[in-house]
């Protein structure tokens, strides 16, 4: 089993445990509801008091969406871990990696620091060894592949990171229908008792419809603020990798510019009449 597919059975355990644990009190309602000899009348009667009954206290579509809301935080919680395993720096820009190679092209070991690329995969690794295949090409030739091969690259790990932003718009707006489902619910209550419902009641109907909006923006202030976080990241080593690679280079390009200044002739001298 390789490292990546570690990282992801342990990131899909975690989340795993994370959504049994959130529905355990789910199902300890269940029991408690379906126990014989409970006085119903007295449960319906009482307003909830726990964390977790006031959370799914919205009806059949307020528990809909906090399940839904519950699915984008394991969601979010399994990207943060995944992220943080993978987009960090020894990952991306192996300490050392460019010095060795550069060293390799130096002294014209083009294989040897293939292979040298090969043995230490990574974002930069990518992006040199895209150069080095197109050393025969001369300098330009290997600027393009060095820009194309970076670009790919922060592509990629952009649209991975993208998830977490989507989460943080989607968790809100989810929270929102809940919170106006709700609202609906109350005011239609109201209407249906020609307003005979009691201030208690309605103020009961209102905190339980605006759970959903709380629990939105819960899941999504941390998923935006990781976003962003990963994002600088992201453009740090991407940055950092358009550098070291241009370093590793650069024996090549004053090797080109030697052999133009060797092909071309001296100006001719000024002559004065």
């Amino acid at each position: 089993m390789t490292g990546r597919t570690r990282r992801n059975v342990g990131g899909w355990v975690i989340a795993a445990t994370m959504l049994i644990v959130a529905c355990w009190p789910l199902v300890r309602a269940a029991r408690a509801q379906a126990a014989p000899g409970a006085p119903v009348a007295e449960a319906q009667a009482e307003p909830p008091e726990s964390f977790f009954e006031i959370v799914f206290s919205g009806g059949s579509v307020g528990i809909s969406i906090m399940l839904f809301l519950l699915g984008l935080s394991v969601t979010a919680a399994y990207l943060v871990i995944e992220h943080l395993l993978t987009i960090r720096r020894r990952d991306m820009m192996p300490e050392g990696l460019g010095d060795e190679v550069r060293a390799q092209l130096t002294a014209g070991k083009v294989a040897e620091a293939v292979q040298v690329c090969r043995d230490r995969p990574s974002f930069l690794s990518f992006v040199l060894l895209n150069g080095i295949a197109e050393i025969e090409g001369g300098w330009s030739a290997v600027e393009k592949a060095l820009e194309d091969a970076t670009a790919e690259q922060s592509a990629r790990l952009f649209r991975k990171i993208e998830y977490l932003s989507v989460i943080g718009n989607i968790a809100p707006m989810a929270g929102l229908l809940g919170t106006v489902t709700g609202m609906i619910m109350a005011f239609r209550e109201v209407a249906a008792t020609q307003g005979s419902a009691g201030a208690a009641e309605l103020a009961e109907g209102i905190y339980s419809a605006l759970v959903t909006t709380v629990a939105g923006l819960v899941i999504a202030i941390p998923a935006l603020g990781a976003f962003a976080i990963f994002r600088n990241r992201v453009d740090q080593f991407v940055a950092e990798a358009a550098y070291v690679a241009q370093h590793v280079f650069n024996p090549l390009k004053r090797r080109r510019w030697a052999s133009q200044a060797r092909r071309s002739p001296p100006p001719p001298p000024n002559r004065e009449d």
